[in-house]
């Protein structure tokens, strides 16, 4: 790869911005200021040179799976319309939350094993680093096949601990957010055969393909095996710790959830839904993800802490584009614009922070020797930002040259 150096920019340091030149050889980042020599020159006069995003949960792929409820697309054509989207969006590195669930249709295992193979089958045709966040549905005792394939592919996944069916049949008089451990025998139960209960089962059951009364059959067959959940929690996490993996909990309600998959080898708490189980979290050292819709909206569509406070009170290390792409970009602008925090502090939160989460030391700022993984900014004074130009290991995975 032939060395180029990009000059004019005001680059996005892990503790400023400064008008630096980078040199870029063999993919990584060479010099910071060093000679031009005989690279090729890129004018980036007026943008923000800064690192590439690192997405450590998004699920908006399922969307161009099965853009209406019961519709399916082509499993390739969608991976690739996806990884457009990030590029787009200076996502050099993503982790698409794929959920692993005993329902059928879009969340299936089935569905999930033809993503993770379309992948790996898919990966030289792609522009950025295509992961997975393997989204562990832990009533799905039938993954666990699915989950030690991924774990032997090439791209080390993440492993998320995710328990929607426990959410699914609290009792309405029980708050989402503050809801009782989820394999706390007392934890109150919604009457499955209620029609309130069958009018909210409706979307899942659309999109699993399924009738509403089929649906909840299947779901009361579930919850049956509830007392068998623990025990292959703690095989999954097991498993995941033998390959390196990193480890998420999804939306803690309680500081004993957190407490609970921490010992099974999750240091990152996803979407914490309260402030107690934030400070538990913090207190124990753990990452905390918040979700960059939540920052860019100016607060959670669920109720849950506002991560705008979250970031300014130091109880937020990464946001995640979760179902939104543009809003990791979107949330860095909203936080800038009002105040939260300076530049580079709040970029850490979409390159730095998710990249040492995950274990990637080869990325997530601008170094010496790491990968160039890099994003040219056009972002106006008091307008919003666009990406430019995404480069992923040096190589161009997005370019875009504005009209005017």
């Amino acid at each position: 790869m032939a060395a180029f150096l990009i000059e004019g920019a005001t680059v996005l340091l892990p503790d400023r911005l400064a008008q630096v030149s980078l040199r870029i050889e063999n993919g990584v980042i060479a010099a910071l200021d060093g000679p031009r020599g005989d690279a090729q020159v890129i004018d980036a006069r007026g943008m923000i040179l800064a690192p590439a995003l690192v997405d450590i949960h998004g699920d908006a792929f399922e969307r161009q799976l099965m853009p209406r409820p019961g519709v399916m697309f082509d499993t390739e054509a969608a991976l690739l319309e996806t990884d457009r989207q990030l590029a787009a969006n200076g996502i050099a590195t993503a982790y698409h939350a794929l959920t692993l669930s005993w329902e059928p249709g879009l969340r299936s295992v089935a569905i999930g094993r033809e993503v993770v193979q379309a992948l790996a089958a898919l990966a030289p045709r792609l522009t950025v680093e295509n992961r997975v966040q393997l989204r562990w549905e832990t009533f799905c005792f039938e993954a666990l096949p699915l989950i030690d394939m991924a774990l032997a592919g090439p791209l080390l996944p993440a492993l998320a601990f995710n328990d929607h069916t426990t959410m699914g049949l609290l009792h309405p008089s029980c708050p989402l957010q503050t809801r009782p451990f989820d394999h706390d025998p007392a934890l109150p139960v919604v009457d499955m055969d209620s029609p309130a209960f069958a009018a909210k089962m409706d979307s899942r059951a659309k999109r699993s393909g399924m009738k509403v009364a089929d649906f909840i059959a299947l779901m009361r067959k579930m919850w049956q095996r509830r007392p068998e959940v623990p025990s292959v929690i703690a095989e999954a996490g097991a498993r995941a710790r033998a390959a390196g993996s990193p480890m998420l909990s999804h939306d803690d309600s309680q500081p004993e959830t957190r407490d609970f998959y921490r010992g099974h080898g999750a240091r990152i708490s996803e979407f914490p839904m309260n402030l107690a189980v934030i400070e538990a979290a913090r207190e124990a050292g753990d990452w905390i993800v918040l979700g960059a819709p939540n920052a860019a909206r100016g607060g959670s569509h669920l109720g849950s802490p506002g991560a705008a406070e979250m970031v300014a009170a130091g109880l937020c290390d990464i946001l995640a584009s979760d179902y939104y792409y543009p809003a990791m970009l979107a949330a860095v602008a909203r936080l800038q614009a009002d105040g939260v925090g300076r530049l580079p502090e709040l970029w850490k939160l979409v390159s730095t922070n998710p990249a040492a989460a995950l274990g990637l030391a080869d990325r997530g700022e601008i170094a010496l020797g790491r990968r160039a993984d890099l994003v040219l900014v056009d972002w106006p004074e008091g307008h919003a930002p666009v990406i430019r130009h995404c480069l992923v290991g040096g190589r161009a995975a997005y370019g875009a040259i504005a009209a005017g």
